[in-house]
């Protein structure tokens, strides 16, 4: 098997939203200029096809599509963590395969989902995809939707895959990501931890974390890298001011209908056409929407400023 590729992963990945037309097709120029923002706006890199990019209610024609259009834009500024959630092996090991091909840095593949899976078949199926992926492969556990990820797994992974590089964690349980850090790092200290959790992230960077991988940093970059700056520098009081700072604004994006409306609507508020989720929204949820944006504008823009302080 070969040895892991480049350096470690770190830093804020933004796991972006795709705007549509009114078609409900792919925007592509609106998509190539909202990468273009977030870089220019400091995030260390991207992860397309995640839970906020909505990729399961994309065909695997799209999130390929997806995916080429991101790294074409990128153009290796960034790196990609590029979401590879098939519903079995071998189709994984296809988007591995073609995510490689277009440059992408690692791909995050999620647990099994749908069937809740026992540990050891948790471990089976990661052991095969890590056994045969041409690219690194970084664990997604986010068990509010897929087979939890437990520590145990986790460190015999790390312990017999090279490949297997990272793991981003979006279950907030701070006990958790602290027992895998103990359990990985004295064996694998290049193994990388990324928190998918917004509402903690100088917590989990005081924990050990290496980065983060959270949907406000796709409406908020400025402020995401902040954060992890300040906490990177050991600046923790500053570091929790502005995580506090942010936090109404978060809450009022997930407070605002299904994930990820309220991240979508925040994107839209920013300037950017994004047109509607895939999903369609019920009458009361468009009016919830609706109803939100005057006090998200207001938190936004609030947001903006502290990235300028």
């Amino acid at each position: 098997m070969a040895d892991s590729q480049t350096q470690k992963i770190h830093g804020v990945l933004t796991p972006n939203i795709v705007p549509l037309d009114d078609r409900g097709a792919i925007d592509e120029r609106e998509l190539r200029r909202y990468i273009s923002w977030l870089i220019d706006s400091g995030v260390h890199g991207l992860f397309p096809n995640g839970s906020t990019g909505e990729f399961l209610r994309f065909t695997v024609e799209e999130r390929r599509r997806i995916i080429a259009i991101i790294a074409d834009e990128t153009r290796g500024r960034v790196p990609i963590l590029a979401g590879a959630a098939e519903a079995n092996v071998r189709e994984t090991l296809a988007a591995c395969e073609h995510y490689l091909a277009l440059g992408a840095r690692s791909v995050a593949v999620v647990a099994p989902f749908y069937y809740r899976m026992s540990p050891a078949n948790v471990y089976a199926y990661y052991k095969e995809i890590a056994d045969h992926s041409p690219i690194d492969v970084t664990l997604y556990n986010i068990p509010i939707f897929a087979s939890p990820i437990d520590v145990d797994t986790v460190r015999r992974l790390s312990e017999e895959c090279p490949r297997v590089v990272a793991i981003k964690d979006s279950s907030g349980d701070l006990a958790h990501m602290m027992r895998m850090i103990a359990a990985v790092r004295p064996n694998r200290p290049d193994f990388a931890f990324m928190t998918g959790w917004d509402v903690a992230m100088p917590a989990m960077f005081l924990a050990g974390c290496d980065g983060a991988t959270v949907a406000s940093s796709g409406v908020a970059p400025q402020v995401t890298r902040k954060i992890y700056e300040l906490s990177k520098a050991g600046n923790w009081e500053e570091a929790m001011a502005a995580q506090r700072r942010l936090l109404p604004a978060f809450d009022t994006m997930i407070a605002a209908g299904d994930f990820p409306d309220g991240f979508r609507e925040g994107v839209r508020l920013l300037g950017f056409k994004t047109g509607r989720g895939r999903s369609p929204l019920a009458p009361e949820s468009k009016q919830k929407l609706r109803a939100v944006r005057p006090a998200l504008a207001a938190l936004l823009g609030e947001a903006a400023l502290l990235a300028e302080d």
